[in-house]
Order: C-alpha cells, then sequence, then structure tokens
C-alpha cells in the first residue's frame, strides 16, 4: 500500500467511524420519534403503494414506480453482497443486527428526505424537475454553501463510487464468468450507459423499470433456494446473529467479529452504503417523481430501505451464516470475504449458486452506475446549470473504461470519502428542517384519512 493510499484510509476510517455513524444514528432516532413510529405504522401501506399506485396525471417526469426503481437501481448495488460479505467477514455475524437497527431508524430518515425533496423541487430550463438535498438546503434551511459543498461532494462520488468501482466489479466478475477482457467490458459498459444516459430521467427510468425488479427477483429466489437447503442451519445462524450483536466473541468464527463495537459499526454502515438513508443521493431521484403530495412518494422512497436491506441484504448475510464458511481461509492464507465469501457460500448449496452472485453482481453493478449517474449529473447541474449535462454525461461514459482496468484502491477509498462527506450537509438540513417534515406529515395523514373515509361511505 503506497503511502497515500494509507493516508486516504486513514480519512476515510475516521469519517465513517464513530463521527458519522453517531450522527446517522441520532438523526433516525429523532425522527422516528417526531413521526411516532411511521415506518413501522405504515410499512404495509408503502409497500402497497410502492407496487400498485400510479399517478401519471401528476406533476413530475417519470411515474412513482420508475422513481423508486431508479432510487433502487444506486442502492442494491455490489454492496448488497460485496459489502454485507465483508461486513460480517470483519465485524462478525452481529453485524447482521446492527445493519437492521439502522436499516429501520433509516426508513425514516429515507421517509424525511423524500418529503424535502419533493416539496422544495423545482423546474429546471427544460421543464425537467430538479430537487435533492442541494434545493432543500439552499431554498429550505437558506444555507447555499452547504448546498453547494453537498452538490460538488455528490458529483464527484458518482464518478467514483457509483462508475468506476461498479466498473472494476463488473469487469472482474465478467473475466471470471467469460475471460473476458476487461477493457473490452469497458467499452461495452460505455455504450450500454451511453445509450440509456443521453435519453435522461425517463430513459433511466424506463431501464431501471424492468432491469431492477428482474435483478432483485433474480438474487432473491437464487437466495431462498440456498436457504431452503440448508434450512437445518437457520435456526442456528439466526441464534447466533443475535448472540453476537451483544456479546464480545464471535459465536461462529467471525474473523475480526470479537468486540460489539465492530459488529455495530460495520453493520451500520453497511447500512447505510446499501439503503443510502442520509447519504441525500436517493431523494435526488424521489424529486423526479410524478406525486400529488409529497407524502405519497416519501412512503414509497421509505420503501425502498426495506427492500434492500430487510430483505435483499438480509438473503446475503443469511446464506453466509448457513454455510459455514465464515473464518475460513483461502489457499494463500487470506481469510475468506467480500464477493468470494459470498460466491461460495451459495455454491455450498447450488451447483450454480456461484454463476448467481456473479451474474447478480454484473446487473447490481450496471444498475447503481445508471442510478449514480442520475444523482452526479443533477448535482452538476445544480452548480453550473442545464448546459454542463452533455458534458457530465460523456465524462462519466468515458470514466468507465479506465474504471473496468485500473487498480481501485485509491480512487475507492476516495469515493468513500466523498460519500461520507455527502451526508454531513444532509443529516443537517434534515434536522433543521425537521419542523417541515413533520408538518407535511400531519397534512398527509389527515388527507389518508379522507380519502379512507370517502372510500368507507363508497362501499
Amino acid at each position: 500500500m503506497t503511502s497515500l493510499e494509507s493516508w486516504l484510509l486513514k480519512i476515510e476510517n475516521w469519517i465513517w467511524g464513530a463521527p458519522l455513524l453517531v450522527l446517522l444514528t441520532a438523526v433516525g432516532l429523532y425522527l422516528t420519534i417526531g413521526l411516532r413510529g411511521i415506518q413501522f405504522r405504515y410499512l404495509i401501506y408503502s409497500l402497497k403503494l410502492a407496487l400498485t399506485r400510479q399517478d401519471d396525471k401528476a406533476e413530475g417526469d417519470i411515474s412513482q414506480f420508475q422513481s423508486l426503481m431508479t432510487a433502487l437501481a444506486g442502492m442494491i448495488g455490489i454492496g448488497s453482497i460485496t459489502g454485507v460479505a465483508t461486513a460480517i467477514a470483519i465485524g462478525g455475524l452481529g453485524s447482521l443486527f446492527w445493519m437492521w437497527m439502522a436499516s429501520l431508524l433509516g426508513m425514516a430518515t429515507k421517509y424525511a428526505e423524500a418529503i424535502l425533496a419533493v416539496k422544495y423541487r423545482t423546474l429546471d430550463e427544460k421543464g425537467e424537475m430538479c430537487g435533492g438535498p442541494m434545493y432543500y438546503l439552499s431554498r429550505g434551511l437558506k444555507s447555499k454553501w452547504l448546498a453547494l459543498f453537498f452538490a460538488f461532494m455528490g458529483a464527484v462520488t458518482a464518478l467514483g463510487t457509483g462508475n468506476m468501482v461498479q466498473a472494476n466489479s463488473i469487469a472482474g466478475a465478467m473475466k471470471q464468468l467469460v475471460s473476458l477482457d476487461p477493457m473490452i467490458t469497458g467499452i461495452v459498459l460505455t455504450a450500454l450507459t451511453g445509450a440509456a444516459l443521453f435519453g435522461g430521467i425517463k430513459s433511466i427510468g424506463k431501464v431501471s423499470s424492468w432491469l431492477v425488479p428482474s435483478m432483485a427477483l433474480f438474487y432473491i429466489l437464487g437466495g431462498i433456494l440456498v436457504l431452503i437447503v440448508k434450512a437445518h442451519a437457520i435456526p442456528s445462524a439466526l441464534a447466533a446473529i443475535f448472540q453476537e450483536a451483544f456479546t464480545s466473541k464471535a459465536a461462529l468464527g467471525g474473523v475480526a467479529g470479537s468486540g460489539i463495537m465492530a459488529a455495530i459499526q460495520y453493520g451500520v454502515s453497511r447500512s447505510v452504503f446499501s439503503t443510502e438513508a442520509g447519504l441525500g443521493s436517493a431523494p435526488i431521484a424521489s424529486a423526479a417523481a410524478k406525486t400529488d403530495v409529497p407524502g405519497r412518494q416519501a412512503m414509497i422512497s421509505m420503501s425502498g430501505v426495506f427492500i434492500t436491506s430487510m430483505i435483499v441484504c438480509t438473503i446475503t448475510g443469511l446464506a453466509i451464516a448457513v454455510s459455514g464458511l465464515l473464518g475460513q481461509t483461502t489457499a494463500d492464507g487470506q481469510i475468506l470475504t467480500g464477493s468470494s465469501l459470498a460466491l461460495l457460500a451459495f455454491e455450498s448449496a447450488l451447483p450454480y449458486g456461484g454463476l448467481v452472485v456473479t451474474i447478480s453482481i454484473i446487473l447490481f453493478g450496471y444498475s447503481t452506475i445508471l442510478g449514480w449517474a442520475y444523482y452526479g449529473e443533477k448535482c452538476m447541474e445544480y452548480m453550473f446549470g442545464i448546459r454542463i449535462i452533455n458534458w457530465y454525461r460523456a465524462l462519466f461514459t468515458l470514466v468507465l473504461i479506465p474504471g473496468a482496468v485500473m487498480s481501485l484502491q485509491t480512487v475507492w477509498s476516495l469515493a468513500n470519502i466523498m460519500n461520507g462527506l455527502m451526508a454531513f450537509p444532509n443529516l443537517v438540513g434534515l434536522f433543521g428542517l425537521s419542523a417541515i417534515v413533520f408538518q407535511e406529515t400531519r397534512s398527509f395523514e389527515k388527507l389518508l384519512k379522507f380519502e379512507r373515509d370517502e372510500v368507507k361511505e363508497a362501499s
């Protein structure tokens, strides 16, 4: 590891250490209390709304479903497989419990982000919706400098975490699957991504609306088959998850999961990486949705956290837990972790389980590229206007080629630093505008009551 990589790693570990994790948890808990546990009271309704309601006549660029799928495109990514596997390998199985806890709080955070994103969205010169933290920080909190700080971090992070890291993971998976040269993978990704991006959010929304459900269903079904085959090991795995969450010694041999703080740190941080709750990226997609009131889209956005963390990430974690591979080493003595751990966990139960993981990594990575491309261009548009969008799209697509072929240790650390720095101004905005969130929620709940009363009277 070079001195630059070592220096960046120290900064990354500090940013994703206690300061940010405490702030994320505190804001999530505060919003949960202020919203009276809205994520629990309206969970079923939010999931139903996400899959059934259409507001084609409402103001916006894409349907609510397409907005959710675009947000999920950025959320259900490499982190749902590699990130969860790494967290469990380092923090022990207890990390999975703390990931669940952080996700439940994150649902309230994601709800608040979407409320503000829709309330403070505006139209650009092309008549398209623009919204997200940079707009509710400037228009709501009246802090232009915080808005610019977030937008800059978002645009840079999109090139790193949302682009080059994903391209590298896809190239690695294709090389492993069919021995394809990473350069060819980079060129193909550039063509496919460019075709989707230059059609704007409507094109991204259409691609995401069929790609995301298909890939999620493919991975979930594969994971369920693994759990069926290993059903006998599920009770002991669940017991170990809860035991390791509150004890200082890993029950099933977690590598470095000998401390409760390690489980908490990796569980919370992986929840944030997977769901993006608190980072401020997903509300950029929420702002483009066709919706009649902010609360309706906020409910849909909230459901995305549940789908990503409580379903997709949980399947990865349980598949590893029942495999018995946690704590084992590779032929060269290295601890088994990351995508290799997830791949072997699936293979331990299914003949082609490794292929399921490999294909999922490819699809998850591509969907993340599309989601983050939109986030990045909207951040650039906020700073420089619509004239910069095509230039940014061109840069974003071209960066995929070096991303596919180069070593990304430095880029990964730098992107994670930027990703973490995005969260700070966003969390300040959520706290500062919480009164608006509570007010909008009260109005929305009154509307829901009125709608339900009308249905009862009609029946």
